[in-house]
């Protein structure tokens, strides 16, 4: 009884619904809401608050709402853990990564993973830090790479290195010649930056307000893959962490010069996970690798 009432009040808080709940399950809004009911009967308090639209969890509905996705979390760990005993190398792993951190270090790394896994589906998602962080503590992904650190307290830090973003051009380009590089100079040069509310801008923002300068890109993108092309070809330079091109640094086709600000030049890459989320089988051997070749990257 309980399983079933349990996953129906689940799915309505997840979705902020019992209409969407009974969509996605397929049974009655009346046999959600009277799954409900009699869970709270079971329990003796309150669950959900009355009288609203949309569903909105007492402190008790909090509580019960962590029970179960802990449940789901740890009997996918439990499903992962027998199919490693089995020797079956099949299942998934979602990943959340950074808006700066694709480049083939990265891609290679999963290729190379999926190549002596190939029964283990992989999905990543690019997304901005705030994003991932959302993702991981809703158990949208396994695994988070974002840029420095949270202070969320349901977040582990599994690593954390220095990565600091650099300035990279073209090697032609004037900005090449410095040996390092100040905000008013970036300033004053043609860029190609992420939107506003990823990541690097973000970083940068902290910057610009503590150098009192402003950066205004000429283009706005959220692909690095154009990103790393136009600075390329000198028409813009533009803000990446260093992994983001080894490829093009190691070819000669781009420089990379540190920007001077104490808080960039000591900015980290993270690996995070839930908090009390069992990473067993794939996951975990894939968070092992990240985090070894996160420290070789750096």
């Amino acid at each position: 009884m309980w399983d079933n009432a349990l996953q129906y009040f689940y799915e309505a808080a997840n979705l902020g619904s019992m209409r969407l709940a009974s969509d996605k399950i397929g049974v009655a809004v009346s046999s959600i809401s009277r799954q409900i009911a009699q869970l709270e009967q079971d329990m003796g308090v309150a669950l959900i608050e009355r009288g609203r639209r949309s569903i909105r969890l007492t402190e008790a509905g909090k509580l019960a709402f962590e029970f179960h996705r802990n449940q789901l979390a740890d009997r996918e760990a439990l499903m992962n853990r027998l199919q490693e005993l089995r020797e079956v190398k099949t299942g998934r792993i979602d990943l959340a990564i950074g808006e700066g951190f694709f480049g083939p270090p990265l891609i290679q790394t999963i290729d190379a993973f999926q190549r002596r896994n190939p029964g283990i589906a992989i999905t990543v998602a690019s997304s901005s830090s705030a994003d991932i962080v959302r993702m991981v503590l809703d158990d949208e992904a396994h695994i988070g790479m974002i840029l420095n650190t949270t202070t969320e307290p349901k977040i582990r830090t599994r690593a954390a290195v220095e990565q600091p973003l650099m300035v990279l051009c073209a090697p032609d380009h004037r900005l090449a010649a410095k040996e390092a590089v100040t905000i008013a100079e970036l300033r004053d040069s043609d860029l190609c930056l992420p939107p506003k509310g990823f990541g690097i801008r973000a970083t940068l923002a902290e910057a610009e307000r503590r150098a009192h300068h402003w950066l205004e890109p000429m283009l706005v993108t959220s692909s690095i893959q154009m990103m790393r092309e136009i600075a390329k070809t000198g028409r813009a330079v533009t803000v990446l962490p260093r992994i983001s091109a080894l490829a093009e640094l190691e070819a000669g086709t781009l420089v990379a010069r540190p920007l001077l600000d104490d808080a960039i030049e000591h900015s980290t890459v993270s690996l995070i996970h839930r908090l009390g989320r069992q990473l067993e089988g794939a996951p975990a051997r894939l968070l092992a690798i990240l985090e070894a070749k996160l420290k070789s990257w750096s």
